[in-house]
């Protein structure tokens, strides 16, 4: 409960708070420009970014392999786009390190950690299929599990059904 306090009130409280300052300090057509400007550029970076993602997913599938950190990062893009079109100091400034590759590796890496660790710990579990969402059940399509440990891995699974 603490976290979600902290992310639906403390985070728009603050935002308000260093929106109120700035509007106060440098007025508020310049602050309204600011939030529009950090609106439009960053959504044009997520834009350009996540094209860039969804090519190497492609790729990556086209070769037969989990596109697993293509699409943490295609993940962490929309996220930025989102709290780049958000009005706020503190979610734009999330928001273009998440656009920063550097960044979003290291980001990248932490969540891998973590989810490992829910997965190890059995407080998590990951079923991956590639297969047609359109197309009619196969009773003899055997699924594929990934291995959220070794995301080059794969297995044979359980229908997760």
């Amino acid at each position: 409960m603490g976290k979600l306090l902290l992310l639906f009130v403390a985070l728009p409280a603050a935002e308000l708070a260093l929106l109120i300052e700035l509007g106060s300090r440098f007025g508020t057509l310049h602050t309204l420009g600011l939030i529009v400007f950090t609106g439009i550029v960053g959504a044009s970076l997520a834009r350009s970014q996540g094209l860039g993602v969804v090519r190497a997913i492609q790729s990556e599938v086209a070769a037969g392999r989990l596109p697993a950190e293509s699409m943490l990062d295609g993940v962490m893009i929309l996220l930025a786009g989102a709290l780049l079109v958000t009005p706020g100091i503190l979610t734009d400034t999330f928001g273009f390190l998440c656009l920063v590759p550097a960044f979003r590796r290291r980001l990248r890496n932490f969540v891998w950690k973590r989810l490992q660790a829910a997965v190890e710990q059995n407080r998590a579990a990951l079923h991956v299929d590639f297969g047609d969402p359109f197309a009619a059940p196969d009773p003899r399509h055997e699924r594929v599990v990934y291995d959220v440990r070794d995301p080059r891995s794969r297995r044979p699974g359980p229908d997760p059904e």
